[in-house]
């Protein structure tokens, strides 16, 4: 264990930990205010890696949120980057080994359902993982993994958003318009390329999972416009107020 690895552990050891949250592309601001009790890169913590994608800054804060800690993973190592499973699910595993005990992961997303918008945020409550050959086959069948008592607390709050589907796709490149026309047939809300290989590991480990889109522009398809990851980065900017509130209502 690196030195400066450990040092983090024992902070986040030290603290009584409320939750964690990975932040997706773009949206490394939503955590912007909190007080940094510690900080560790990626590269320093065993088993995991620098990330590579822009919008993702390859850092683990331990934050004070009220009178409690808080982990903030700063971006995240995708499937498609070709990194193994073990890779992608490093860091909830950690929570786990820290006592974490609810998990919440953000990402940036495609909007199919017709009245999302760049700058929206979808409450994710239930996923289609369609990584591998035959995963497609599985399209009727979506996994609900996501905790019922934040869902339903989600639904509580002021200004709660959308709830609805998320489709993840292995990626690196954006979808096309004949695969965007059947996840919608499907009933699919919103499409990316990460959250479900880590939702399904917290919630094997025992893990209240909540999980929330910001939609970062329509999909393949769906307007004239090219799609890019700038663009992704750009929206995200939109929908980081209503999400930094939203997640301070969860762990409040």
């Amino acid at each position: 264990m690196s030195g400066l690895f450990h040092e983090f552990v024992t902070a986040a050891q030290a603290e009584p930990l409320c939750a964690a949250i990975v932040l997706g592309s773009g949206l490394g601001a939503v955590a912007d205010g909190y007080d940094i009790l510690a900080s560790v890169a990626y590269a320093n913590i065993p088993g995991l890696v620098s990330t590579t994608v822009a919008g993702h800054r390859g850092r683990l804060d331990l934050c004070r949120a009220g009178t409690a800690g808080l982990l903030v993973a700063h971006g995240r190592v995708h499937f498609y980057e070709g990194h193994p499973v073990e890779r992608v699910t490093r860091l909830v595993h950690l929570f786990a080994e820290l006592g974490v005990e609810q998990l919440i992961l953000t990402n940036a997303a495609g909007g199919l359902h017709p009245l999302l918008n760049p700058g929206d945020l979808l409450v994710i409550d239930r996923h289609w993982k369609l990584l591998g050959p035959n995963d497609w086959k599985s399209l009727s069948t979506p996994t609900r993994i996501y905790s019922p008592a934040g869902l339903v607390k989600i639904r509580t709050l002021a200004n709660a958003p959308r709830f609805g589907g998320y489709a993840a796709l292995t990626g690196p490149c954006y979808e096309t318009p004949a695969e965007i026309r059947a996840l919608a047939a499907c009933g699919v809300d919103a499409v990316g390329m990460s959250t479900a290989v880590e939702a399904e590991a917290a919630a094997h480990l025992g893990l209240e999972v909540l999980a929330i889109s910001c939609i970062t522009n329509k999909a393949a398809g769906l307007t004239a416009n090219p799609l890019s990851h700038r663009e992704v980065e750009t929206n995200a900017q939109f929908g980081i107020h209503h999400l930094r509130e939203l997640i301070g209502g969860v762990i409040a």
